[in-house]
């Protein structure tokens, strides 16, 4: 008994690994099944009821509604035929005299008056209109040819004309009502009544009623929802909307497919529709499902349909399934946490000293990467000190380096400024020997003229000097600058070049305030429009365009040519340092370079495009100054 008893102590730790592993296995994903699958009956149950119950309200409220439409429609249907009494309508369509149109014309007026139609006309057996109720309006239907609507086709032939459709004069739509006037048991002329159908629209509209009337080609013409009207609730073939379109029954509208994103038949007349969210029926942004239920109106080839919306349904009996779901979960719930209660008290202590192990741990790892961070921290600190002085030592050198292009095209200018000044001392070597001259003569008036040329001509020879030396001096990191004066100083610098080579100068710019230092504006715009007067040098008519525009914020030069252009191969190293396609002694290969980090230094930009025409243009694009906010009064 001892052993027995010794065996059976031992055997229940291994045979309690095997219910264990099935319990935490098997148990959470049964209870989530079980809850989803009692979640969804219960919601299938109430839906299905739900539906049922709306059903049965449909229907009285589709037969109320659908009576209300055949009322409207058949309160007119006598009206075309009265005219056959009317001794005036029957002499218009014997004599077309003046008097007899005018005569029935104001009978028809007081007619639709009293009957509250939109209009009322008499045509004659071809289809022209002969007299008409709105002979006063500007879109009067007198003198029409109507003869292709379908109404007056069958009424002319004895038969009752209906027909929905819009206007082809006014655009307009309405129902139009048809009769042949007889005479002598022979058609004379036909009699037509159109009545517009939008205040039953308006009554559904106030009523919060989803409905909509469909004809006899599946377009809908009624609605209390705008955005349906016009659509079609069946595929309809090129070849029908084809037709459709010559017959004018819907002027020139596309009838669209009015397309549902489901469709589930319930019953004869009853159907459950799905809507996407981007449907013209939505007003939120959630697919909706409708109850649709259509019954034929009486009189007319139209359909009546009623549209009630499942939201409501749909969420009552989402909570009804969210709410059997619930229960059940919390019943399972209650039973697991009592047998696992236990297992969670120790859990948590288990927790809890692996918790203080692991914030051990942490500690010890904080530790080592703080002492990790401070060296590398040190180390950044030395490389960004590297950084600033190697930064420091490029700014010197890009000083330097564009003092040195300032120099050189100073040196390539010195022949045309040494020219531009010879000019002046000649002309103030003549001028004052004259001037002496004159003076002994006493002719004090031309001495006095040639003393004032004189004078100009210095003033001159002052300015030629200034923009020199104004050219030759560093700029500053910061500034602001004038575009228009900044152009108009590289102009003069270049002057004498440009008048040497005959160029067409197109300048179409602004005068505005751009983020840079006025001389390397200046600079910038000499190297550009210098390389162009270089490309220019073979052209028998050189022609320079400046350009400005804003744009985003920055202000954008396009400095275009007409010259050679330049070759795929040297657009490779265009802006590189050094790198020149003129002899030695007539450049060093610094000027774009340098005119690129001067714009980029201020957030700007320098580029080249190659158009097709020829030539090359450069884009520059400096950010324009922003304009200081007042200070509050």
């Amino acid at each position: 008994m001892k052993c027995d008893s010794t065996l059976y102590r031992a055997a229940p730790p291994s045979l309690a690994v095997k219910p264990r592993l099935i319990r935490h296995l098997f148990l959470p994903p049964l209870v989530i099944a079980l809850m989803i699958g009692l979640g969804y009956i219960g919601f299938w149950v109430s839906e299905h009821y739900g539906i049922r119950s709306l059903s049965e309200n449909g229907q009285r409220q589709l037969e109320l509604h659908a009576r209300a439409v055949e009322s409207e429609i058949s309160k007119y249907t006598y009206l075309p035929s009265l005219l056959e009494l009317e001794s005036s309508v029957s002499k218009l369509l014997a004599d077309t005299s003046p008097e007899h149109r005018q005569t029935v014309n104001e009978y028809l007026e007081g007619l639709n008056r009293r009957s509250r139609s939109r209009a009322i006309y008499v045509m004659d057996t071809t289809g022209r209109v002969l007299a008409t109720s709105n002979w006063r309006d500007v879109d009067s239907y007198l003198g029409e040819d109507l003869s292709f609507r379908a109404y007056f086709q069958n009424a002319v032939r004895g038969q009752p004309g209906r027909f929905y459709g819009i206007g082809s004069t006014s655009g307009e739509p309405g129902y139009y009502l048809a009769h042949g006037l007889e005479e002598h048991g022979k058609i004379i002329g036909v009699a037509v009544v159109k009545v517009r159908l939008e205040a039953m629209e308006e009554r559904w509209q106030r009523a919060r009623l989803e409905a909509f009337v469909s004809d006899e080609n599946g377009i809908i013409i009624l609605s209390s929802d705008p955005a349906r009207r016009l659509k079609s609730v069946v595929p309809l073939s090129e070849e029908t909307k084809e037709k459709l379109a010559r017959s004018l029954q819907y002027y020139w509208f596309p009838l669209n497919e009015l397309q549902p994103l489901a469709r589930e038949k319930l019953a004869e007349g009853e159907e459950k529709l799905t809507f996407p969210a981007n449907s013209e029926l939505m007003s939120d942004e959630e697919n909706i499902s409708y109850l649709s239920q259509t019954r034929p109106l009486s009189d007319t080839p139209w359909n009546f349909t009623l549209l009630t919306p499942l939201q409501d349904l749909r969420r009552e009996a989402i909570n009804q399934g969210i709410l059997v779901a619930v229960a059940f979960a919390l019943v399972a719930f209650l039973l697991i946490a009592w047998n696992e209660r236990r297992k969670v008290i120790a859990t948590r202590l288990a927790a809890r000293e692996a918790l203080q192990e692991a914030n051990n741990q942490l500690e010890r790892r904080i530790t080592e990467r703080t002492t990790d961070l401070r060296a590398s921290n040190e180390r950044l600190k030395g490389q960004i000190r590297e950084r600033r002085q190697a930064e420091e030592t490029l700014r010197r050198a890009q000083d330097e380096l564009v003092q040195a292009g300032k120099l050189a095209a100073i040196g390539q200018m010195s022949t045309s400024i040494a020219h531009e000044l010879n000019q002046p001392l000649a002309a103030l070597r003549t001028l004052s020997g004259n001037t002496v001259r004159f003076l002994e003569r006493g002719q004090l008036d031309v001495a006095s003229t040639n003393l004032k040329t004189i004078n100009e001509l210095i003033d001159r020879m002052g300015r030629i000097t200034a923009s020199l030396r104004s050219f030759a001096r560093r700029g500053d990191d910061k500034g602001q600058a004038s575009f228009g004066k900044a152009v108009d100083a590289a102009l003069q610098l270049l002057g004498s070049r440009m008048e040497s080579a005959h160029l067409q100068l197109h300048r179409d710019l602004e005068d505005v305030q751009v983020q840079i230092d006025q001389t390397r504006l200046e600079q910038i715009l000499v190297n550009l429009i210098g390389n162009a007067l270089d490309a220019m040098q073979s052209q028998p008519q050189p022609a320079l365009w400046l350009e400005g525009e804003e744009f985003d914020g920055k202000y954008r030069l396009r400095v275009r040519d007409n010259g050679h252009g330049i070759d795929a191969e040297a657009r490779k190293h265009l802006f590189e340092p050094f790198f020149t396609t003129k002899p030695g002694e007539q450049g060093l290969g610094l000027g774009l370079t340098l005119s690129a980090s001067l714009a980029a230094a201020t957030g700007g930009h320098l580029g080249v495009e190659h158009p097709a025409s020829g030539g090359t243009t450069f884009v520059l694009s400096l950010p324009l100054v922003s304009p200081t906010p007042a200070e509050p009064i």
